[in-house]
């Protein structure tokens, strides 16, 4: 995947709402998992929620990059 520069990243940021939704959703789930891995002890289920974060974040990682290669691609062009 190709590298954005910073200053596009900002300028997508400001002017696209999925964007922002996505970063929002994604810090989220970090924030969750930084709570939970603060508990000393983890039942089955903890477990299976910090799993289940994992993923939800990755895929939130996932989607925010191909937002910007979409956008960017439309604004480089």
């Amino acid at each position: 995947m190709a590298t954005v520069p910073r200053d596009l990243r900002e300028k997508i940021l400001n002017g696209d709402p999925e964007y922002q939704r996505l970063l929002q959703e994604h810090s989220q789930y970090a924030a969750q998992l930084e709570q939970i891995t603060k508990w000393p002890y983890l039942s089955s289920e903890d477990l299976i929620q910090e799993v289940t974060l994992k993923k939800m974040k990755l895929k939130a990682k996932d989607a925010i990059e191909q937002r910007v290669a979409h956008l960017a691609t439309r604004v480089l062009v």
